[in-house]
């Protein structure tokens, strides 16, 4: 199986005259994991941000991988443990946001990048999340998860950034747009090159918008401190097969016989039975199609993809590439598309917006001021003034 190692990336750094500090929101994610692998090796300092509870009886799966990342890499791999640190933070905490970076500073000085990776995914429509109050709440916590937990770390960060003059926020988000579903094991394994669908897709998408409206803002309210903003969008799949998936009960009228759309549901359901059928198969075993039968239950539903370590791997490799790229980069873009097809989808968006654009262009100019009227409004404005 491969790996994403220090070697088999070629990986560039902007220039700095020393270690950078990063601070990771999720760092016991895999893309957390395949990052920090990179920043260490090439001399950085790398602070994990990490939520899991030993005690709770539902421990998250990427305890394990982090755990072994933690004790086989960084503390045997030379000069690595005093370069890593893993500090206890929940976004949706704001006392944990500020505990988080609190310790960074006090560790390390300085905190120079801070990389807002959390997420989490949640399939249903929009009237099949709002049919209980269990749904409801699903909604809710994804929406403090994926919204506030990033704005409430960024807010933990602002002070001691503005403090040096100095700092670069990261907003790992995702495109959305596009519509060409994954139909072959072999392209799975391919970098799993798959544009998600949107439809029934609401909630997953409204959150990382949120996000991006903000950053967008943001970046020009900071700009006067010498802190700069970046929203790196990499396809949506990277953040929903890198982490947890939970499914709504289904109702009867969005099943596949009675709705004719090529629903997310079924999509996402279909795309782990190949992941895991591929996985399963490399190892002699035998698998039958579990995952998009358990997508169209009656109950609420929650599963980790199960990636090979190749597949993950690969599946990475772009955001990783980009990531490195543009961290402490002394002008770094404020919105950066990664991968080809990523751009592909960004450029078919505005295609389609710039189409029907020219399709309602007369009924969206006739709402405009006649020349009569726009003369009379500044000659009304020119009498105010003179009052």
């Amino acid at each position: 199986m491969t790996r994403v190692t220090p070697s088999t990336l070629n990986c560039k750094f902007p220039t700095s005259s020393k270690p950078r500090v990063w601070l990771l929101s999720s760092g016991a994610s895999p893309i957390g994991i395949a990052l920090s692998r990179q920043l260490l090796a090439h001399g950085d300092i790398v602070v994990f941000g990490t939520q899991f509870n030993d005690t709770s009886d539902n421990v998250d799966p990427r305890s394990a991988d982090f755990a072994a990342f933690w004790t086989e890499e960084v503390l045997v791999r030379d000069g690595w443990k005093n370069r890593a640190r893993a500090v206890g933070l929940d976004g949706r905490s704001k006392g944990q946001c500020q505990a988080a970076v609190a310790e960074v500073i006090s560790f390390f000085r300085r905190l120079d990048v801070l990389l807002c990776c959390s997420s989490q995914a949640i399939v249903g429509a929009v009237e099949e999340l709002g049919a209980s109050s269990r749904t409801s709440a699903l909604v809710r916590d994804q929406f403090e998860t994926n919204y506030f937990g990033h704005v409430n770390i960024i807010k933990a960060a602002l002070p001691s950034m503005r403090a040096k003059h100095s700092g670069h926020i990261i907003l790992l988000s995702g495109i959305s747009w596009g519509c060409s579903p994954c139909s072959e094991v072999t392209r799975a394994e391919r970098c799993l090159q798959l544009a998600i669908w949107a439809p029934l897709a609401s909630a997953c998408i409204a959150p990382p918008n949120g996000p991006w409206k903000v950053s967008a803002t943001l970046a020009y309210e900071v700009a006067p401190f010498n802190i700069k903003m970046t929203i790196v969008q990499p396809n949506l799949e990277i953040s929903i097969l890198t982490n947890e998936i939970t499914a709504a009960p289904q109702l009867p009228q969005y099943k596949p016989e009675n709705n004719s759309a090529p629903l997310f549901r079924e999509l996402i359901g279909g795309l782990l039975d190949r992941i895991d059928a591929s996985t399963m198969a490399n190892n002699g075993d035998k698998y039958g199609h579990a995952e998009a039968d358990r997508f169209s239950s009656e109950d609420i539903f929650s599963v980790s993809p199960q990636l090979s370590e190749r597949m993950q791997s690969q599946l990475l490799a772009e955001t990783i590439t980009a990531l490195t790229a543009v961290g402490g980069h002394d002008n770094p873009p404020t919105r950066h598309i990664v991968g080809h097809e990523a751009v592909a989808s960004v450029k078919e968006k505005l295609k389609t917006v710039s189409e029907e654009l020219e399709d309602f262009v007369e009924a969206s100019c006739a709402v405009d001021l006649n020349a009569e009227a726009w003369s009379l409004s500044q000659g009304l404005d020119d009498d105010s003034q003179d009052l």
